[in-house]
């Protein structure tokens, strides 16, 4: 799914939408979003919620192994914080890292602009017998 396509088709994803993160490149089995850090992402002590994090990476993940054409949904998700993020923009880098029929493996990696790993993110996916409507 390229990059154009990915945007038209997760356009209605309401909560991405609400947290202000946008798709900046897609490729099959890869995406790479961005969130301007924002009042809103941070917690009560001033970094970035872990929802907030995990939300930016699950987009990432959600585009990036739907990037087939195959309706895929999560089955497992797992995200380890490594650093505290308090302004700037973070990006999240969704991989696949294997594609068998029905399941489907993707690892993401958040970073800050400077290169710093923020977090890392595990996920599974099910990949069901429909095709994405946007895409017939």
């Amino acid at each position: 799914m390229d990059t154009k396509t990915a945007r038209r088709t997760f356009a209605r994803d309401r909560y991405a939408e609400l947290s202000s993160i946008e798709i900046v490149e897609s490729a099959k089995g890869y995406c790479k979003a961005r969130m301007q850090i924002e009042d809103k992402h941070l917690n009560s002590v001033d970094v970035v919620h872990g929802g907030a994090l995990f939300t930016l990476a699950d987009l990432a993940f959600a585009v990036a192994s739907n990037s087939h054409g195959q309706v895929a949904l999560a089955i497992n998700a797992h995200i380890t914080y490594l650093q505290a993020a308090q302004s700037g923009v973070l990006y999240a880098v969704a991989t696949e890292v294997d594609r068998p029929r029905k399941l489907g493996a993707y690892e993401v990696v958040i970073s800050d602009e400077q290169g710093r790993t923020i977090a890392t993110f595990s996920g599974m996916v099910y990949r069901k017998n429909q095709r994405i409507k946007d895409l017939d």
